[in-house]
């Protein structure tokens, strides 16, 4: 019983610690804060230039997941969110000496981070939706909703320490990849995975519960073979691009289609990422009710009309609630599908299983931004790619209605009776 005890408190202990780490590596969102003084600094640096930075950071942090998955189940959480750490801290302190240096910043911001963050993003979702059986949704949320916050807190302060006299761009890096550093490593140390099979005291799943999970724990290579993993890849994916199409472009949008000035339009960007956090942890708690594929249902409908209908928005506040409406689903698809994965493949490989399936993160951070940009240079108009994506989350729609747990018993057939 007092191991039990013990178990839950630890259990806790490790949600906290996600929230902190998951707040410092979700600081990557706050990247455009850097555009214009990285610009200014180096006027032969093009806008593309500088955010090809931020398009290499979500790639890697794609591949990043992947490694950390794989390297979780066979060293354990802990040192993977170390490594996570150092990666991510090192990268950015060193980004301050790249000031002048676009390769440098490439690979210290882009692909040293980058990587740090992936092998720090999936170390509390695949620990968590083992300790948690009974609330992978909710907590999961929590969890990544860290992540999707990360930028309301660095965005201030680093705008703060660029304009600060003495600091500027170079020592900012310098000082957030240090305090980076610290809150990853320090977090890290409270990750440890729970014993074999374990649940918590008096509880039992119920029979809906039982009905959309695997019994079996699916190693990678067992998930690659079943079409399910697939499909959960493309939800993520096509929630992703359709959720950053708008947060790459929200402020030139809404100057394009309600008028209003750069100053305005800057707040949207603030607004979206309250929203991202938000819709992680929202969407994650309504899945634990509904189950997970009629919450992805709800994302993909949710936006068929939230996208048809920015097409006619033309006061700021309306297209303001839309833009909100965008970053919830965009966080939800983040917060259900960790324990999507967990349900369909079992928590035992989630780590790597889910870890892989991040690779839609990076596909869809690079579809969706270059398809708005390359809609609105040939029409001069974002209205054509709103239509778009809303007739590509119509049709997605279709994939949480046929998606089930694969089928574990392969071996049923043989067993069964022989007819005389």
């Amino acid at each position: 019983m007092e191991t039990q005890a013990r178990g839950v408190r630890n259990r806790w202990l490790i949600v906290v610690a996600a929230i902190f780490m998951q707040l410092a590596l979700g600081a990557v969102y706050a990247w455009s804060v850097f555009v214009k003084p990285l610009r200014d600094a180096n006027p032969d640096w093009n806008v593309t230039d500088v955010t090809l930075t931020f398009t290499l950071a979500i790639f890697f942090l794609g591949i990043g997941s992947t490694i950390g998955g794989f390297w979780m189940d066979r060293s354990g959480p802990r040192i993977v969110a170390t490594a996570a750490g150092v990666c991510y801290g090192v990268g950015v302190f060193l980004s301050g000496f790249a000031y002048h240096n676009l390769y440098l910043l490439w690979f210290a911001y882009g692909v040293l981070g980058g990587l740090g963050m992936g092998l720090g993003y999936i170390v509390p979702v695949a620990t968590l939706v083992k300790w948690f059986p009974d609330r992978r949704g909710l907590i999961t949320g929590l969890a990544v909703g860290g992540f999707g916050a990360g930028a309301l807190i660095t965005a201030p302060v680093a705008t703060s320490l660029i304009q600060t006299p003495g600091i500027g761009v170079p020592l900012t890096f310098n000082i957030l990849g240090i305090v980076y550093f610290i809150f990853v490593v320090v977090a890290a140390q409270a990750y440890t995975n729970p014993p074999e099979g374990y649940r918590p005291p008096g509880w039992e799943p119920s029979s809906l519960v039982l009905s959309q999970r695997a019994t079996h724990d699916y190693t990678l290579g067992e998930a690659l073979h079943t079409w399910q993993w697939y499909a959960l890849w493309a939800m993520l994916f096509l929630n992703v691009s359709a959720g950053i199409m708008v947060i790459s472009q929200a402020a030139p949008m809404a100057e394009n289609i309600t008028g209003v000035s750069s100053i305005v339009a800057a707040g949207l960007v603030s607004l979206i990422s309250i929203a991202n956090g938000a819709g992680r942890v929202f969407w994650a708690w309504l899945s634990d009710m509904i189950t997970r594929r009629y919450t992805y249902l709800a994302l993909f409908l949710v936006q068929v009309v939230v996208f048809l209908l920015m097409t006619q928005a033309r006061s700021f506040g309306l297209f303001a609630v839309l833009a909100f409406i965008v970053g919830l689903c965009y966080g939800g698809g983040f917060g259900t599908m960790p324990s999507f994965a967990a349900d369909y493949f079992g928590p035992k490989y989630s780590g790597f299983v889910y870890g892989t399936m991040l690779t839609a993160w990076g596909a869809g951070g690079i579809l969706g931004p270059i398809l708005i940009a390359r809609v609105k240079d040939l029409t001069d108009s974002y209205t054509q790619a709103m239509v778009i994506i809303a007739v590509i989350m119509l049709v997605s729609a279709i994939l949480p209605l046929i998606v089930h747990p694969p089928t574990t018993d392969r071996r049923a057939p043989a067993q069964a009776p022989a007819r005389t």
